[in-house]
């Protein structure tokens, strides 16, 4: 059960930096560093967007409306951390004693 539970932290770490290349790309385009004319950079956005829209989509729907704003990605990194640092742990704790 442990393994079950490592294997977890482990896909929580790589959704989260999925989550932070996904925001930083996003902010690249948006200040026209890069440009979404080239096809490579336009199918990492693409891909990266239906990799986290799942994850975005329940979020949206409870935050308030901010404008350009989108603080979604934070809420999930905040939530991921929770699970890794707290939730995992007791998790594993339980099941060890």
């Amino acid at each position: 059960m442990l393994v079950i539970l490592s294997i977890i932290s482990t896909l929580l770490s790589v959704l989260s930096w999925i989550i932070i290349i996904q925001a930083i790309m996003s902010w690249l385009v948006a200040f026209n560093v890069i440009n979404t004319y080239n096809d490579f950079v336009r199918q990492v956005l693409f891909a990266l967007d239906k990799i986290t829209e799942p994850i975005y989509r329940p979020i949206r729907r409870v935050m308030p409306d901010f404008g350009a704003l989108d603080l979604t990605p934070m809420v999930v990194l905040l939530v991921i951390y929770i699970l890794r640092n707290i939730v995992l742990p007791a998790l594993a704790t339980s099941l060890i004693a």
